[in-house]
């Protein structure tokens, strides 16, 4: 069995539509996906429907813009309803602290050199549901600022860049415990990128596992180097935690993330599925 458990359609960053993304799923020989856009799950249904037409298991998946201690670390929750009112509220505030940045980022890079506008920005979202930085990238492309989206990142929109700016992000063990009132799994997408290794520390996730039941880590991701991986894997095997693996894919958003480059141990999986399960979720 092949599961890829971190996947995206254009409905946050990825390019492909959730249809589409499940098609190229089929296509690269994947059992089971999971659809994981930011702060939202308006393609989740399409994408159960196109799994459901074509034979692949579509997981209904988010990625939550979590915080710790001012850095963003990432939560993918798993098999939530998706109309539980206190995570539905929370996202919508997410999504809206994602939106009322950009007139300020719009600004920054102006002085910077680099105009965009709003419109240039929507237009290149299509038709987004939680628009973020990987759509202002875009608009840059556009624009012939930046060869891609790496650039863009690099040169502009990463922190300490001089279009920049800071978001609301919801408290991580908050998050852990909306995703698991809900009806969901929670599981740290890929724990030790972005330098975070001196954020999601070892007495951290044992804190998380004890005091609010997070359910796994992210192990085998493209940010992790093979050492990381043998590091993340123990300490979750101490920990009890499920460790996943998954490619991230992002469609043409992000280079060097195929789909099914990275999969999850069908046993990781079916405890992920009992953990959905035992607290009424959805698989």
């Amino acid at each position: 069995m092949r599961i890829d458990l971190h996947t995206h359609s254009r409905v946050s960053d990825g390019t492909d539509t959730p249809t589409g993304l499940v098609l190229k799923a089929l296509e690269a020989g994947l059992d089971v996906i999971a659809l994981t856009d930011h702060d939202t799950f308006d393609g989740v249904p399409e994408a159960v429907a196109a799994g459901e037409r074509m034979g692949v298991r579509v997981v209904p998946g988010i990625e939550m813009s979590t915080d710790v201690a001012g850095h963003s670390v990432h939560l993918l929750g798993y098999g939530c309803d998706m109309h539980h009112p206190a995570l539905t509220q929370e996202l919508a505030t997410v999504r809206d602290g994602r939106s009322r940045r950009l007139p300020a980022m719009c600004r920054q890079l102006s002085e910077a050199g680099v105009p965009v506008s709003l419109d240039d920005i929507t237009a290149a979202a299509q038709s987004a549901r939680a628009l973020g930085r990987p759509h202002v990238a875009d608009a840059m492309v556009a624009r012939g600022y930046v060869a891609d989206r790496t650039e863009a990142f690099d040169k502009y929109l990463a922190e300490g860049k001089p279009g920049y700016v800071a978001r609301y992000s919801t408290d991580l063990a908050r998050a852990i415990t909306l995703v698991h009132e809900a009806g969901g799994a929670a599981v740290i997408a890929h724990p030790w990128s972005r330098g975070n290794y001196d954020v999601v520390t070892a007495s951290l996730l044992e804190s998380l596992v004890a005091g609010y039941g997070l359910d796994g880590i992210e192990v085998d991701h493209e940010d992790h180097d093979t050492d990381t991986r043998r590091l993340l894997f123990e300490m979750g095997a101490r920990l009890g935690l499920i460790r996943t693996g998954s490619s991230d894919y992002h469609g043409a958003g992000k280079k060097g993330h195929p789909l099914g480059i990275n999969l999850t141990r069908k046993s990781a999986f079916l405890e992920l599925v009992s953990r959905i399960r035992s607290r009424g979720g959805t698989v």
